[in-house]
């Protein structure tokens, strides 16, 4: 039985299928086949899952029918949109699936676009779970679709079209899609490989034939996206714009769309590349470069599947196998690898990538740029571990290029430096390598100067490689860089100089000499390298190395000049200048010297300079030392000089003599001077017999070569005796008294230096009786002679030539420094007298040059030096000081140093021979006479001019005494008087004047070494005593007194005072070691007379670097001090303390060393009472932070914000400007930390910071400071991400509160003022600033995070501001929040819900309607979230308020919410229909109180109603129960405007239900009206009225029956006329004519109840129309009564005209009367009262039975005709209202008829026919056509009658 079941069922089947074709076979148009398609193809389509096999057989029969039918057919629509549904069916058979798609594919792209666009969602959704195939075949039809779908305007969060956030394999499956057609080139074909017909052979030769994909695509990727229709270009363009449209819209996360947007940014049509261009760009700083997923996906793209070797690589199908992407995408996807640290670090993609780029089938010469510089960025940021394997490939690829790429040069010079960049990251890799540097150096020769630029960087890059070569390398680099240092290519020549003096050490002497010929070359950059390195002093350490230059030795280095000297003599290198013949070049010789001399002064022992000849001179005692050494070794082993190899230092003086001989040089002379004069006796003689040759120096045109070769000349004099020597002075006087000044010169400085040599033996021989002896015998320069010679020079000491004067004035000082002069003290003739008084008098001279006057003060200086007895050394010393005037500071520094001498005579130092005695070694000797002046000085310098009240003495009197302490410190009279000293220094300390100031620190700090141990505590007592209470040592006022230098006025009085000493002094007080004072002064040196020839010589560096030690121990505590004293406002503090600071802290790392003690000295000086203090620690503080780490600042954050806040509102500008630089810095250092990748750390700073910012930055008063705070705020909240979580519960309520606090307080003052459309929209302008305003940003960022473990906390705080936040923006800002919570996680929130929703409820009452607007939109979110008994409570809640609560407040709240409900929660309206819709409906009705300029919310109430019932009609029909129930309680209320309302909606309940109204709803609602009307009248209480008769005169028939709880008609008619009897006219006239038309319809008799009322009404109208005489009443009587009146009689007779019955008693009682008082007021009444009478009239005679067949009573007929027609003459012959003719006519037609009729004319007496036609022919004449012939045909008619 059962198979007989199936078959049937079969049969039955098969039966319907039949049907279907026949009705298909049926079908002759389209329009028919296309209803029978979109009805039967489904079900069809199911058929196919049957289980027998007949049936699926017709099933597929039938589809290939349709398919012919449907394919000829291209307009014909299949049903998609059910297909879709059917396809997505999870029970579905895939047999059906996989037909349904196909139908799918042939229907969708047939659709209008419209419905393309709305079913995209739904193929998106088909895609889950289905095979690959019919995936690729939906996005197929999908993508098209992309360019026509509108996405939402603005970016909100959850406004997606496709909902793609819970699908993230589709999304990736679209995106794969995508990718391919955004790769797919225009105009493609997709060409299948011919294999068919012979597909046996084809398979065995190169197994399955596959189609050639195009670039970056797998062929599989190319069939699928061309696909059965591939698309035209234009096409393809559009789809490709459609992704991008897709992807911008949709918020696909950056880090997947990127890769798609670079790839369509090099799309070959402009529209596409363009857009994807721009939002490329848009997103170039949030996207995350080195994502590895986003570097691995551009290469994967970029390389496509390249087959390794492994099982991966062997895995992948051959027609899923990608293929590189053209050249054009990969131009775009290199300079996003070129940003990325982890590309460069993806092995083995990157060396992939520069291959291809170099060397690959496509390149060009832009990508292999491309490739070049990813080199350069490989070896930039690729770490050492990483870059080490992929160093030796990098090298070959660019050695490659460079050997064979020939084209391009900009090209070629990338890489040239590429391998430099290599060399300095792998040095190793070139170390064995010197053919590269040789191929290089090639290179540079033979390319162009661009290229040669690359080699040349690329070169000295690769120097750092070869530091350490040895052996035969070096040698090889040796010879390598001595070729190329000969080559024509400057730049060849400057890297061969950076090799030699980079590879080589400092003391390897080939290199060097390689250097010295370098330093001949003609190019500066070339010379000035070499000079550089060579010059290099072995105390300065190079750049890279911290080993100290070593010099080679003298003697050898000597030997290899000598020897390449000889060699170069004789070849072609040798230079030529007239006749003589040079191995070197005259820059190179020089050079060559100047080099020599250092290695001489190096390897005797001194630090080399070659900065001035002074300098040098000082270090020729250690040199003479040295080369007197170095000749007693020659002496002792002559075997050296038998070797060939000759005295170095004889060697030395030939390489000098030969280059003076030929190019002369002023180094050269001095070279040769001091080698000769630090050991004469053994090297001056062989230049006895060159004497005119070192004298045609001495008439050179330079003074300096003069000075030089007279004192030569003079060396090599003194080593001469007998005639020689006689012959020679006699020759030198007479050159002297020469006509050529430049001779004279010479011959004068050469006499006074020979002279000063023979007195100085004379003197030390007359210390000694043997040498004196010895002296005469060897030398006998006779008194004479010595006579001669100073007259000479002394003749030319007033001189008119400057320079012959200042040789005489030199000669002299030099004779006077080492003997007696031999001139008479006194009396005629050139006397010492004379001689003093002519050198002070050029001091005072203004003619005299400086230089002559330095002379001058030194000569005199010299004076007492050599003469113990020398009479005037006070009156001399008297006349130096005396010679003070103004702006001579140098010269102060000379005089000093004069009167030094000059006060100690014969003891001075300046004694002995400079050449051959150190100044420490010198001591005088014993057996002197003493000429000591030194108490007479110090008395004189002390009492008189360091008090004088000139500045310029005090200020020179300073100087003079710092060189007496300096010079004479172990002076038993200096060390007697070091307090007065001091107390001398400390007066000057307080002068106008920076170097007097100098000059007395230094003094001070001087005078305190001096001292013993108790002197110095009473020296550090009387100073700090001194400087802490700032008394000033009085001076006394003359008139003369200057009391300001020029250029001090203007400062303040103090100016760089004592302020600076003072801080120095409590910076030492604060150690509790007051007496670091005098370090700190000595190290606080930044006057620039320091660094001048005669500062040095004082020698304060030394002094200075022991302070620095000394003070080392305080580092500690003086670091932080001196931190912030470098940001001192006061300059002169600041520079002083960086100086100290300069000098003190050598470490590079102090600041982090000590950086706790700097912070804390930093923080509490913030609060210091001196605002210079707080300034500092402001400018300190900004310094400080920058680039710190969390560990260092954490622990004293907080107090750093709090404290720059308060001091951000200091009283003065300029630390207020301080105070906001450090916050911003604060700010920028706590933002960048603030970042998740700082993990716990930053955790942790944000748990400090947050509280801060919240609890006193945006709350605090300072507009500057809550500014800083919501920038911070705002950054950090954008960095921090995850790390604020834990910190949202606080953070977004304090937010809150904040957007008001911030808000301007004159906004709140405004919309106090403004009118309520003014404050209305000023509000919703201020709440959409708060909400754009950055705290919301924040807020928003930190919603971001919020979840079930935030809204705990958050939550109860979010209520409270709910309910008690003050401020439009708060309470906007947190109903905002509850919008956001509900939309991101609804699920977390629903447990909330009830709590937010109660707090929101208690804001919805709130006065300000933008406020209500906002927590209205907020509960229409809300109630997504909550409970269903929640949402219950609320609309209850809202029903009451409704209904009970009478403010406007409450009822804006209610329809706002249930608006916003309605909108936002459609479905929650859809579940609580019974509660919210009866509610709205209510509200549709509101009645607006104009007067009060209220404004309607009905739009808003309706606009819920229509959304959610289906139809009013339907709707009011669904929910009558409940309607009825709310507009009863409406009716019920205590408002009269609510009853109002409730009666328009009961009105409106029974006129939309009036045709339908049946039992039992009829009766509920008339008894409810009845019920409403019951009582005193109010406002609106007549739409109830309006309701009865329009529910009675649509259901009489219903209300005829007797159903239980219906009111009867009779009941119904009786309640109104009891309204009818009501006083208020208005009110009366609506009830009245209810009645009237409710008795029209009903057909009932209540005539005479209503006669009772309105006959009084008309009659006493007619009687006061009838009066005419009182016109002045009626004047008076006001218009609108009277109006109102009137319509009062219309509507009487409209109401007696439609209440006239049809029984006979009542018409006969009443007939007569109610036409006469009709007649009468038609007589005298207005147009519009004739009217209304006329048309009751008609209604009147329609109804009258007199007019009926089978009347009886004619006299009574004839007695009202009599009465009307005499009445209707009125109306005929009105000639202004053609309507009251038209109306009079229509009665007469009516009258006529019904006596036709009822054949009852005799009615008619012929004299009121002669009234009618009277009338009727008067209107023959009438304007109105229609009337005209309605009146003949009366007339006609009438004529006609017997």
């Amino acid at each position: 039985s059962r198979r007989r079941c199936c078959k049937m069922a079969a049969q039955d089947e098969l039966n319907q299928l039949e049907r279907v074709f026949m009705r298909l076979g049926l079908a002759e148009t389209d329009e028919q086949l296309q209803s029978i398609i979109s009805k039967f193809l489904p079900p069809v389509l199911l058929k196919l899952s049957s289980v027998q096999e007949g049936v699926r057989k017709k099933v597929m029969e039938l589809l290939v029918h349709l398919n012919k039918r449907i394919k000829s057919r291209p307009k014909i629509q299949l049903p998609v949109e059910t297909l879709l549904v059917q396809y997505q069916d999870p029970a579905a058979v895939s047999f059906v699936t996989n037909f349904t798609i196909i139908y799918i594919k042939m229907g969708y792209p047939r659709l209008p676009m419209e419905k393309q666009c709305e079913l995209a969602p739904s193929l998106v959704t088909a895609m889950e779970s289905k095979p690959q195939l019919q995936q690729d075949s939906l996005m197929q039809l999908l993508i098209p679709t992309l360019y026509h779908v509108k996405y939402p305007a603005e970016k909100a969060k959850g406004t997606s079209v496709f909902n793609l956030g819970e699908k993230p394999e589709i999304v990736q499956q679209l995106l794969d899609f995508m990718l391919d057609v955004l790769l797919m080139p225009y105009g493609f074909v997709l060409r299948e490989p011919q294999s068919r017909p012979s597909q046996g052979q084809q398979q065995g030769v190169s197994g399955v034939g596959l189609a050639q994909p195009p670039p970056g695509m797998s062929s599989y990727a190319a069939k699928r996206v061309v696909g059965d229709n591939p698309w035209t270009a234009e096409q393809l363009e559009q789809c490709k714009l459609g992704i991008l449209k897709f992807i911008q819209s949709e918020q696909i996360p950056e880090n997947e769309a990127i890769v798609h947007l670079v790839v369509a940014s090099s799309d070959t049509r402009h529209s596409v590349a363009t857009a994807a261009d721009m939002e490329v760009k848009s997103c170039l700083g949030i996207i995350d470069w080195n994502n590895h997923i986003i570097v691995n996906k551009l290469y994967k793209i970029y390389l496509g599947d390249i087959p390794l070797k492994t099982k991966e690589g062997a895995a992948l199908k051959p027609e899923l196998k990608r293929e590189p992407v053209s050249t054009r995408v990969k131009l775009k996807i290199l300079p996003h690898l070129l940003r990325s640290r982890q590309a460069a670090e993806t092995f083995p993609a990157s060396i992939q990538v520069v291959y291809d780029g170099l060397f690959g089938a496509n390149t060009n010469a832009k990508l292999r740029g491309l490739s070049l510089q990813f080199v350069h960025h490989i070896c930039s940021v690729c770490p050492d571990n990483k870059i080490k394997p992929l160093g030796p490939m990098l090298l070959n690829g660019l050695t490659k290029l460079i050997n064979e790429y020939k084209e391009d040069p900009k090209t070629l010079s990338l890489a040239y430096s590429a391998v430099g960049k290599v060399s300095s990251r792998l040095p190793q890799l070139f170390t064995k390598d010197l053919a590269l540097v040789q191929q290089f150096f090639e290179a540079m020769c033979k390319e162009g100067p661009d290229i040669r630029l690359s080699i040349q960087e690329a070169l000295a890059m690769m120097v750092g490689a070869y530091c350490s070569l040895q052996g035969a390398s070096l040698t090889l680099m040796e010879a390598l860089v001595a070729a190329y240092l000969e080559k024509p290519e400057v730049q060849v020549r400057q890297v061969a100089v950076k090799f030699a003096s980079t590879v080589f050490a400092s003391d390897h002497i080939p290199s060097r000499y390689m250097l010295l010929l370098a330093a001949g070359d003609p190019r500066e950059e070339v010379h000035g390298e070499a000079k550089r390195v060579l010059r290099a002093l072995p105390n300065q350490t190079t750049e890279k190395e911290s080993t100290p230059t070593i010099l080679p030795p003298f003697p050898e280095m000597v030997h290899y000049i000598q020897d390449k000297a000889s060699q170069r003599i004789n070849s072609s290198a040798k230079y030529i200048t007239g006749t003589r013949i040079l191995p070197f070049n005259p820059a190179t010789y020089a050079e060559i010297i100047l080099y020599l001399r250092m290695c001489l002064a190096h390897s005797a022992g001194v630090v080399p300079t070659s900065r001035s000849f002074v300098d040098m001179q000082d270090q020729a005692p250690a040199i003479g030392c040295y080369v007197r050494n170095l000749a007693s070794n020659t002496f002792i082993s002559p075997s050296s000089s038998k070797n060939g190899e000759t005295d170095p230092v004889q060697a030395y003086i030939d390489l000098l003599e030969q280059l003076l001989t030929t190019i002369g040089g002023l180094p050269v002379m001095y070279c040769l001077l001091e080698i000769v004069s630090v050991h004469p006796q053994k090297l001056a003689a062989q230049f006895t017999e060159k004497i005119d040759w070192i004298k045609i120096f001495m008439s050179t045109n330079k003074d300096e070569m003069r000075e030089l070769a007279a004192q030569f000349y003079a060396v090599v004099l003194s080593t001469m005796s007998g005639n020689d020597f006689h012959l020679a002075v006699q020759n030198l006087i007479k050159c002297a008294k020469d006509s050529n000044p430049e001779t004279q010169h010479g011959a004068l400085l050469a006499l006074g230096y020979m002279v000063g040599r023979y007195l100085n033996r004379k003197k030390k021989a007359g210390l000694n009786i043997q040498d004196m002896e010895e002296l005469e015998a060897q030398e006998p320069l006779e008194d004479q002679l010595l006579q001669l010679t100073t007259e000479a020079i002394t003749s030319f000491l007033d001189d008119a030539s400057p320079s012959l004067a200042l040789a005489a004035c030199v000669a002299i000082g030099e004779m006077g420094r080492n003997g007696a002069l031999p001139i008479a003290n006194e009396g005629p003739g050139f006397t010492k007298l004379r001689l003093v008084g002519s050198l002070l008098g050029k001091l005072s001279s203004s003619k005299e040059s400086n230089k002559m006057k330095e002379r001058a003060v030194q000569t005199l200086g010299y004076l007492p030096i050599g003469d113990a007895d020398f009479p005037y050394q006070k009156k001399l010393l008297q006349g130096l000081m005396d010679s003070v005037e103004a702006k001579q500071i140098e010269l102060q520094f000379t005089v000093g140093e004069a009167i030094t001498n000059a006060a100690i005579g014969t003891s001075s130092l300046a004694a002995r021979d400079m050449w051959m005695v150190a100044e420490r070694e010198y001591t005088p000797p014993d057996t002197i006479k003493v000429n000591d002046v030194v108490p007479w000085v110090l008395d004189e310098i002390l009492k008189k001019y360091i008090v004088s009240p000139n500045p310029h003495h005090r200020q020179a009197s300073s100087i003079w005494l710092l060189s007496l302490v300096r010079k004479l410190s172990q002076h038993k009279e200096i060390k007697s008087h070091l307090k007065e000293i001091q107390g001398a220094f400390i007066s000057v300390l307080s002068e106008n004047d920076e170097l007097s100031q100098d000059v007395a620190s230094k003094g001070l700090g001087l005078v305190y070494e001096l001292g013993s141990e108790q002197d110095q505590q009473e020296l550090v007592s009387l100073l700090v005593d001194t400087l802490m209470t700032g008394k000033r040592v009085k001076q006394s006022l003359s008139e003369n007194t200057e009391l300001f230098q020029g250029g001090s006025m203007g400062q303040t009085p103090d100016g760089q005072g004592l302020s600076t000493y003072k801080e120095l002094c409590s910076l030492a007080s604060d150690l509790n070691q007051p007496d670091l004072v005098y370090k700190f002064m000595n190290l606080a040196n930044h006057h620039a007379m320091w660094n001048s020839r005669k500062g040095a010589a004082f020698g304060f560096n030394v002094i200075a670097t022991k302070a620095e030690e000394q003070l080392a121990p305080y580092l500690s505590q003086l670091v932080p001090r001196l931190y912030r004293y470098q940001f001192d406002p006061n300059s002169g503090i600041r520079q002083a303390m960086t100086s100290i600071w300069n000098a003190l802290v050598t470490d590079k790392s102090a600041i982090d060393k000590y950086f706790k003690e700097i912070l804390h000295d930093l923080i509490t000086n913030l609060t210091s009472n001196l605002w210079r203090v707080r300034e500092s620690s402001c400018l300190g503080m900004s310094d400080l932070l920058r680039g710190r780490k969390v560990d260092d600042i954490i622990d004293r954050l907080a107090e750093i914000w709090e404290t720059l806040f308060r001091v951000r509102d200091d009283i003065k500008e300029s630390v207020r400007k301080a105070a906001d630089q450090a916050l911003k810095t604060l700010s920028k250092v706590c933002i960048q930390l603030c970042e998740p990748s700082n993990g716990a750390a930053g955790q942790r700073l944000v748990a400090v910071l947050l509280p801060c910012l919240l609890d006193i930055g945006i709350i605090s008063p300072v507009a500057e400071v809550r500014s800083v705070s919501i920038n911070t705020l705002v950054k950090i909240s954008k960095n921090a991400g995850t790390l604020l979580k834990p910190h949202a519960a606080k953070l977004i309520p304090t937010l809150l509160e904040s957007l008001s606090v911030l808000e301007p307080q004159v906004l709140n003052y405004l919309s106090l003022r403004a009118t309520e459309q003014e404050k209305t929209a000023m509000d919703s302008a201020r709440l959409s600033a708060a909400k754009s305003s950055p705290m919301m940003e924040t807020i928003n960022m930190c919603l971001q995070h919020t979840d079930i473990s935030v809204l705990g906390d958050l939550v109860p705080k979010l209520c409270e501001l709910l309910k008690s936040g003050v401020g439009l923006g708060t309470k906007g800002g947190c109903a905002h929040v509850v919008v956001f919570l509900t939309t991101k996680c609804p699920q977390d929130l629903s447990p909330f819900a009830g709590k937010l929703m109660s707090a929101v409820l208690s804001g919805l009452s709130d006065r300000n309607v933008t406020i209500r607007k906002a927590y209205a939109v907020a509960i229409g979110h809300l109630v997504r979230a909550a409970r269903p008994s929640s949402t219950e409570k609320l609309f209850q809640k809202l029903n009451m308020w409704y209904l009970e609560k009478d403010e406007p407040v409450y009822q804006s709240a209610c329809v706002l919410t249930v608006n916003a409900i309605g909108r936002h929660s459609p479905d929650i309206i859809k579940q609580h229909a019974v509660l919210s819709l009866p509610l709205a409906f209510l509200g549709m009705h509101e009645i607006p109180d104009e007067e009060k300029g209220e404004t309607s919310d009905s739009d808003l109430w309706m606009e819920v109603w229509q959304e959610n019932v289906p139809g009013s009609f339907g709707g009011i029909r669904l929910y009558m129960q409940e309607l009825i129930a709310i507009t009863q309680n409406a009716l019920q209320s205590q408002s009269w405007k609510m009853k109002a309302q409730g009666a328009a909606a009961m009105a409106s309940i029974a006129k939309q239900q009036t045709g339908s109204l049946v039992p039992p709803h009829l009766g509920m609602i008339l008894n409810a009206l009845l019920q409403g009307i019951a009582g005193r009248t109010w406002a609106g209480k007549e739409e109830l009225l309006k309701a009865v008769a329009s529910v009675v005169t649509a259901c009489s028939a219903e209300l005829q029956k007797s159903v239980p709880d219906q009111p009867s008609i009779d009941t119904i008619i009786q309640v109104m006329l009891k309204e009818c009897h009501k006083e208020n006219l208005r009110y009366k006239m609506v009830a009245l004519k209810c009645i009237a038309n409710i008795l029209q319809e009903t057909k009932e008799d209540f005539f005479q109840d209503l006669a009772d009322i309105l006959f009084p009404v008309i009659k006493k109208s007619t009687a006061t129309g009838s009066s005419r005489k009182e016109d002045n009443e009626e004047e008076e009587e006001d218009a609108k009564e009277k109006e109102l009146r009137m319509e009062y009689l219309l509507c009487a007779f409209d109401t007696l005209g439609k209440a006239w019955p049809r029984t006979p008693e009542t018409q006969t009682r009443y007939r007569v009367e109610l036409c006469h008082l009709m007649c009468e007021r038609l007589k005298l009444s207005t147009w519009k009262v004739q009217l209304g009478v006329l048309q009751a009239m008609k209604t009147y005679f329609q109804g009258l039975l007199l007019l009926s067949q089978g009347n009886k009573d004619t006299s009574a007929l004839s007695e009202i005709l009599k009465d009307t027609f005499s009445a209707l003459t009125f109306p005929l012959e009105n000639k202004s209202y053609s309507s009251v003719r038209a109306e009079a006519l229509s009665i007469l037609e009516l009258l006529f008829k019904k006596l036709e009729e009822t054949n009852q004319w005799a009615t008619l007496t012929s004299e009121k026919r002669d009234v009618i036609l009277k009338a009727l022919t008067s209107m023959e004449s009438d304007n109105r056509p229609e009337l005209k012939d309605r009146a003949s045909d009366l007339k006609k008619c009438l004529a006609s009658v017997p």
